[in-house]
């Protein structure tokens, strides 16, 4: 199956978020906006000044004023009295009757200590009105927003102190394969550590879903049955790494037919052919192949827009962007994700491959910052243009071997 429809078809059968709960303003950083939200007053609240100065009426200009009150943001002004004006700092209110601001390097004074101020003066001038940046009743943030610090500072200048958001998404991780072991263990004949499921768990985190439980399931269909049946109970996404392809110790397959309706397997994409999807019960099921950079390429092509859409966030694409090749590569029947560094040089995107793609390389997806994406039966030459997507701010050096 094509990459594209087979992503379509996990979106139609991925339901959409509904549990929501109502969270402090200190703690949504990272959650997904339940509800449009509208602001109950006008920001700023009132007409203030943007600058040290001096406000006043532009009508009385053309003569010495006394200075008549004081103003500093935070306390109330009083009404201003015609022929005067009002000492006024940055931020303060401000007073009824005044219409203009003279910053304070623009004013002389007379000997009786009266303020003089220049003929060009504009009404408003210096003068931040009242909702200015918010309006009363306007929608400030749209429902489906993932939220980050910018967010929080908005909603905090209308007075928001708790909001609607969706549940976080709960995740279970089943890592399959008697071969695997923990970090910390010395390592067998015949053993690897387990990357995958802290590659995978560092991932859904930054994503904001939760992982409820992780368990390494031993090479039997008993065992992968069982798995997942505690995995589907707990969790809105279940995801597994190896043990989806079709060899005599690969038991995802059958036992999620046994225990759902298998809706997607094997893709003409590479890294990552052996995908595997399914709705298990009210859980959805993605099976990723268990080498380590198809892992790493499944969580960006399909966990993330699926994750987006358990947890209620507008549908999250990848921005594509397009870059010039410094590489030759041909592609088969299969859609091929590259690991490549791009780096904006002479007002474009210039790309360089990891010269070993191979599925097993996981220091490739460190070396590289994006993953340019050739279609089937194509080819690129140093010089061509390819599309591709940042999934890291900048690239890193590969470690050094020795």
């Amino acid at each position: 199956m094509p990459v594209d429809q087979a992503l379509s078809a996990m979106l139609q059968l991925t339901p959409l978020a509904e549990a929501v709960e109502l969270v402090a303003l200190s703690d949504a950083a990272g959650r997904v906006l339940a509800e449009d939200i509208q602001s109950s007053c006008d920001v700023p609240p009132a007409d203030n000044s943007s600058m040290d100065g001096y406000a006043l009426r532009l009508a009385d200009a053309g003569a010495p004023l006394p200075v008549s009150q004081r103003v500093a943001a935070g306390q109330a002004p009083g009404l201003l009295t015609q022929g005067t004006c009002a000492r006024i700092f940055t931020g303060a209110e401000i007073p009824p009757g005044a219409d203009v601001v003279v910053m304070q390097e623009a004013v002389s004074f007379t000997a009786f200590d009266d303020l003089l101020v220049p003929e060009d003066l504009k009404p408003g001038e210096n003068i931040r009105r009242a909702g200015q940046d918010i309006c009363r009743g306007a929608t400030i943030l749209r429902a489906g927003m993932r939220l980050d610090y910018r967010h929080l500072g908005l909603l905090a200048s209308v007075g928001i102190a708790e909001l609607p958001v969706f549940r976080k998404v709960r995740v279970a991780i089943l890592s399959t394969g008697d071969e695997l072991v923990q970090p910390g263990v010395a390592l067998q004949p015949g053993q690897i550590y387990n990357s995958n499921r802290f590659l995978l768990q560092g991932f859904l985190e930054s994503q904001g879903a939760e992982v409820v439980s992780f368990e390494q399931v031993g090479d039997t269909f008993a065992a992968t049955l069982s798995a997942l049946r505690r995995a589907a109970d707990q969790a809105d996404l279940v995801l597994s790494t190896g043990g989806v392809s079709v060899g005599e110790e690969d038991h995802i397959k059958p036992a999620v037919e046994a225990l759902g309706e298998l809706a997607i397997w094997r893709l003409a994409m590479k890294p990552g052919k052996p995908v595997a999807f399914a709705r298990l019960g009210q859980s959805v099921f993605i099976g990723l192949p268990g080498n380590p950079v198809s892992t790493f390429v499944g969580a960006q092509v399909f966990v993330k827009p699926v994750l987006a859409r358990l947890a209620g966030e507008a549908e999250r694409k990848p921005t594509w962007l397009t870059g010039l090749a410094s590489f030759s590569a041909a592609t088969k029947i299969r859609q091929e994700y590259l690991r490549v560094q791009a780096i904006w040089q002479d007002d474009q995107w210039q790309l360089s491959a990891y010269p070993n793609q191979n599925s097993g390389v996981l220091t490739s997806a460190i070396w590289a910052n994006a993953l340019a994406v050739l279609p089937p039966e194509s080819k690129v030459a140093p010089g061509d243009m390819v599309r591709f997507f940042l999934y890291a701010d900048q690239a890193t050096p590969k470690p050094d071997s020795n």
